[in-house]
């Protein structure tokens, strides 16, 4: 007994095409059609069907001869037989060509085109059903076989992770084109203040979005924000925040709290953040970042009398704070040297808060988180970092990034079993180089979960080594590249990033024929001539053909003139070979971002009134 093993590769296992019925049909063909001459040689025997005549043409169902043979075969059973006979070969012709063809087919060697692989690009089909033709942001192009380019979008609460090199076209390719659709609120950072420049004044005046410029180290056009705002003051939460607030500061790589002195200084943070808003509360103020650190540099003021205020300071009905006072009692029973070391910890943190441009930025708060998601117009947040500042002010980029996550993605609510948002605007969070932050464990972490709270984040770097890295990245261990369902690269300048891309993209068989001869070249007719099939395993995309990827054409100054090639892997779906596209060549995109950005930025909170006293 033969038994048949399911062993096919790949997605070919739950296929469902079913075995070629043209051999069955072609031996059931061949019977008919003898029957049929037979039936319509006995009708020409006796003129049934004669050559000349009003009945020139006729034919007769197959089954005549058999309904005639119960009649007349008594009368005429040589003329039976001979259109018996006479159909019986035609049919045995028609059978015995099908067994050849079947013997043939049987003895020819075939290929198994998914021994080894079945990776295989993408097509209109397989596109189409990723979702990657409707509506969404931009993760690429795509232009098929006749040259029609098509862009490709997705809208899923999935997230993208983009790896692009500098001046490779990201840009002017994806994320200018998705600020200039995306409808709904956004976070941007925004390095040099250019996305800005050219997609807040359609965001503004089409897409009817408030947009907010955040550019701590300038004194114009920008807003206030204070992060001090956030936290949760008088209630169960309050302590929490501000430790969450106290962690980014101590630890503005994201390496987590690894000294002594880190810790300590953490400690007394927290003691003096929750001291200077109950302060500040209390004499309808305002308590700032740089106000903590006047607090602990002040040079009229000894230090052991703030460690005395913190203790004895009433903060809530007529009591001290615990968490206060615990931080206070810390400093004063530390050694001299131990506790001057753990203050000047505390204050090397707070040093970017002398600025007073920064300061005076941080100062109040002109909006605030929640209105991302809960104004009633869409909200877009432009966080703007000069090159030149962008060092020093990454502490509090990461503050505000950390902080817009954990905020937006609070709390969730079931109905009948599912989750219900609890916003009125979904939100991209859009990073650009975001390893450049520093570790931000809340992201990592959240994005597992914050496609729920209507969070979808876009997230784009240099190359796969700038996002594994140990020193300032997320490490061989992360789980960005696990939590983001879009994947998509321009021509990488590293190996390691072509070989992730090469075992994105998959293995493929590659049916490879070896003919063999013998005999004379001179002779007319080879001696023989043998024809060998083998499969061959190799990379749909190898990494060295991902490095020679075209890339986008410039021009001498540098500008892009012509668009390069592009990978896109969507999980559950085979790889896009893609096209990348650019903005300034649509005259759609290209006169959305004409419209002039707004001179100053929106506010979404009046602080006129708010006076800041320092303390």
């Amino acid at each position: 007994m033969k038994i048949k093993i399911n062993n096919t590769a790949g997605p070919q296992v739950r296929s469902t095409s079913k075995p070629s019925l043209l051999l069955p049909f072609l031996g059931l063909f061949s019977l008919i059609a003898g029957i049929q001459i037979a039936t319509q040689y006995f009708a020409y025997l006796f003129d049934y069907q004669p050559l000349l005549g009003s009945h020139i043409g006729q034919v007769y169902p197959p089954w005549g001869i058999l309904q005639w043979a119960s009649k007349w075969y008594g009368r005429y059973p040589d003329d039976f037989i001979r259109s018996g006979s006479l159909g019986l070969f035609c049919s045995t012709i028609g059978l015995l060509a099908v067994a050849l063809v079947k013997v043939v087919t049987a003895n020819t060697s075939k290929a198994h085109e998914y021994l080894h692989g079945s990776a295989r690009w993408a097509g209109f089909k397989e596109i189409k059903a990723a979702g990657l033709l409707e509506g969404g942001v931009y993760v690429g192009g795509w232009m098929d076989k006749r040259g029609k380019f098509y862009y490709l979008r997705h809208d899923g609460p999935e997230h993208i992770l983009t790896y692009a090199p500098t001046r490779s076209g990201k840009g002017v390719g994806l994320v200018i084109p998705t600020l200039l659709s995306w409808p709904s609120s956004c976070v941007i950072t925004d390095l040099k203040g250019e996305l800005w420049a050219l997609t807040a004044g359609w965001r503004k005046q089409h897409a009817k979005n408030k947009v907010l410029l955040f550019e701590p180290a300038a004194s114009e056009r920008g807003l206030c924000w204070n992060p001090l705002d956030e936290i949760r003051l008088n209630t169960d939460h309050e302590v929490g925040d501000v430790q969450n607030l106290a962690n980014l500061i101590v630890d503005p790589d994201g390496k987590g709290l690894e000294s002594h002195w880190q810790k300590t200084a953490f400690a007394l943070l927290v003691g003096l953040i929750l001291h200077a808003l109950y302060k500040a509360m209390n004499s309808d103020s305002s308590a700032t970042l740089s106000s903590i650190d006047a607090m602990l540099a002040d040079p009229t003021r000894d230090i052991g009398d703030l460690w005395t205020e913190m203790i004895t300071y009433k903060h809530m009905g007529g009591r001290n704070h615990p968490a206060v006072g615990s931080a206070a009692r810390d400093m004063m029973d530390r050694p001299e040297e131990e506790a001057g070391s753990v203050l000047s910890t505390a204050k090397s943190y707070l040093v970017l808060y002398r600025d007073p441009i920064v300061a005076e930025n941080v100062s109040k708060s002109e909006f605030r988180i929640k209105d991302l998601m809960h104004h009633d117009d869409p909200v877009s947040l432009y966080i703007v970092t000069q090159p030149n500042d962008k060092a020093r002010l990454r502490p509090l980029v990461r503050i505000l990034v950390n902080m817009i996550v954990r905020i937006s993605a609070d709390k969730l609510v079931f109905k009948d079993g599912l989750p219900v948002g609890q916003y009125k605007h979904r939100l991209l969070v859009m990073l650009d180089e975001f390893p450049s932050l520093g570790k931000l464990e809340i992201l990592q972490e959240s994005l597992a979960f914050v496609a729920g709270y209507g969070i979808k984040c876009y997230l784009i770097c240099q190359d796969i080594n700038q996002l594994k890295s140990r020193e300032t990245g997320y490490g061989h261990d992360e789980s960005i590249t696990s939590n983001c369902h879009v994947q998509n690269a321009f021509p990488p300048n590293r190996i390691e990033t072509a070989e992730h891309l090469s075992r994105l993209t998959g293995q493929t068989t590659v049916i490879k024929e070896q003919i063999t001869t013998s005999g004379h070249r001179t002779a007319a007719m080879m001696g023989h001539v043998s024809r060998t099939i083998q499969e061959v395993q190799r990379a749909l995309l190898t990494p060295d053909e991902c490095l020679r990827m075209p890339g986008p054409r410039k021009n001498a100054k540098g500008e892009i003139e012509e668009a390069g090639d592009m990978v896109i892997s969507v999980a559950g779906f085979p790889a896009i070979y893609g096209r990348q596209p650019l903005y300034f060549k649509d005259p759609v995109f290209a006169a959305r971002a004409a419209i002039l950005a707004p001179d100053v930025s929106d506010k979404t909170v009046d602080c006129s009134h708010i006076g800041v006293i320092k303390l």
